[in-house]
């Protein structure tokens, strides 16, 4: 039920999103690695505090999975209709979200021993990373939204209200 309501109300920005597409060409991949100000801040706090760029890195550890999902928002992964770009959105954030987890999982010894917990605890809180980050796509990132991380941002900017507005003579 709460599926059919999400994309009922997410439809007409994918239908908007679909004119878009077809009235001007796609702009060249860009990326901001994770979007929302994550690898921004991520960046700032390793340039702030050195001892944590030495532990944490200077970009977050699942960044290469922000960029695979870009790549799929860039161009509203490939859809050419609304109803396949809906299920693309859909494809592209749970993606994310796997992958995040899988990072966590490939790094699950050596972070229990730098944090001295358990692998459980390392697992549940990549867990809690990638459905924060799932959850924060699925709001944040609809189409025609305006915002600079929305789905299908390689396309010209649209509005949901344009796919519902009348024809003009």
């Amino acid at each position: 039920m709460a599926q059919d309501l999400t994309q009922m109300l997410e439809m007409p920005a994918h239908r908007a999103l679909m004119a878009a597409q077809q009235a001007a060409p796609l702009t060249p991949f860009t990326t901001d690695g994770c979007s929302g100000g994550l690898s921004a801040g991520w960046t700032m706090v390793g340039d702030t505090f050195p001892d944590f760029a030495a532990a944490q890195g200077n970009l977050p550890p699942w960044e290469a999975c922000c960029v695979i999902h870009d790549r799929a928002y860039h161009d509203a992964g490939g859809a050419l209709t609304p109803e396949d770009s809906y299920a693309a959105r859909q494809q592209a954030d749970r993606a994310l979200q796997s992958c995040v987890r899988d990072t966590g999982e490939s790094h699950l010894a050596d972070l229990a021993v730098r944090y001295d917990t358990t692998p459980e605890k390392v697992r549940s809180a990549y867990g809690t990373i990638a459905d924060a980050m799932y959850l924060a796509v699925r709001f944040g990132g609809g189409p025609c939204s305006g915002l600079p991380w929305r789905w299908g941002y390689g396309y010209a900017h649209c509005t949901p209200f344009d796919s519902t507005a009348p024809a003009r003579d």
